[in-house]
């Protein structure tokens, strides 16, 4: 016999920190994936553009360390960025064989337009918790996750 809370998950997993963590991810990824799609963006070109602005100019490996884009994604993504004249890509004066990545001017004007847009995204990911709330969560689960962060790296 079929109820209304057939499709509903158990409740066993709807009180586990790791299942909500994931389902939120979930909505949270294609809600991200949506917005920046909506201004012609990614979300590896917000990263990018983001780590530029924050660090300043830099090699590709650096910027895939600081911006946690695996190498094998860098390469296109600097291209999508320099075709729209977003990045520019110079030889490394101390070391011909690397690049340097620098954000222009326009890619400053695009990263103002993701920061809006990521604000967008996250009043919508968040919008049944009050402004104090979000900052908790926020400072919960950076908690966690630099917990995690630096056992993985011990």
């Amino acid at each position: 016999m079929e109820t209304p809370s057939d499709d509903a998950p158990p409740a066993r997993l709807t009180t586990l920190p790791s299942w909500l963590m994931t389902q939120t991810a979930t909505h949270a990824h294609r809600l991200v994936s949506e917005g920046f799609t909506a201004v012609h963006a990614r979300g590896y070109h917000y990263r990018l553009l983001a780590t530029l602005d924050e660090y300043g100019p830099a090699s590709q490996a650096a910027l895939g360390r600081r911006s946690g884009i695996h190498l094998s994604d860098m390469v296109a993504t600097i291209n999508e960025l320099a075709e729209r004249h977003l990045v520019e890509r110079a030889p490394d004066p101390t070391d011909r064989r690397r690049n340097v990545i620098t954000i222009t001017p326009d890619g400053r004007r695009q990263l103002r337009l993701l920061d809006k847009q990521v604000t967008r995204i996250q009043d919508d990911l968040l919008a049944p918790l009050s402004p104090d709330e979000r900052a908790q969560l926020a400072r919960l689960l950076a908690r966690v996750l630099d917990h995690h962060n630096r056992r993985s790296d011990g």
